[in-house]
């Protein structure tokens, strides 16, 4: 009989999506998303492991030019004195980089490489995750630490490569890193916001999501 897990979003029955020698995926039916069999993900060394290989130099002109959109965004929306924290920053804090350049309060947070809980302990008027929430194991839990971190106006801004109708999941590049566990469908975004209780989001180029308190 075939194995029907729970999702880590929304807690919905899911089913097999697709399965090869090392990896097993499901798929939830309610909110769309896909994720790794829970027994196949890396343990706390492995995945820091995994990290430490990046080459994530932050005065790389083509790390920059990858998180500019981000960026961007945040500048367009907050001010230099609006307090930020950059969730998931990694080895190399490129985005908190570009913005305390422009003069912007940031703070970090990464449970492997910046693991201040103090950082926690705060509310900011936005967070950004660059390349983070792909690798959430509990998503979840996750939302709702990030949901409790804004404040009322707030902006939570994420960048992953969404699983869409058009990704042939079997040859899709974005599950073959091996720190990858949960992949967001437009559904799930949806589901997220309403949840949560965003007042909107946006979704830009299946790859940058903008979620907002207010209108």
């Amino acid at each position: 009989m075939e194995e029907e897990l729970p999702c880590p979003l929304c807690e919905s029955a899911s089913t097999l999506l697709y399965h090869n020698t090392q990896r097993t995926y499901y798929r939830c039916a309610n909110c769309l998303s896909a994720f790794l069999h829970p027994s196949q993900r890396l343990s706390f060394a492995e995945e820091k492991r995994r990290y430490e290989l990046h080459n994530n130099d932050v005065h790389d002109q083509r790390y920059q030019k990858f998180v500019t959109p981000l960026v961007e965004r945040i500048v367009a929306k907050h001010a230099p004195e609006d307090q930020g924290l950059d969730f998931g920053a990694g080895t190399g804090p490129v985005i908190s980089k570009l913005l305390k350049d422009q003069g912007y309060q940031i703070s970090m947070y990464d449970p492997f490489f910046w693991d201040d809980h103090h950082a926690l302990e705060k509310t900011y008027d936005y967070i950004v995750l660059c390349e983070v929430i792909e690798h959430f194991y509990h998503p979840r839990k996750s939302f709702s630490l990030l949901r409790s971190l804004l404040n009322p106006s707030g902006t939570l801004f994420c960048r992953t490569s969404l699983f869409t109708e058009t990704v042939d999941f079997p040859t899709w590049y974005y599950k073959n890193d091996e720190t990858h566990t949960f992949y967001y469908h437009p559904q799930s975004i949806r589901w997220i916001a309403e949840f949560f209780g965003f007042q909107r989001f946006t979704i830009t180029d299946d790859t940058i999501i903008e979620f907002s308190l207010t209108d």
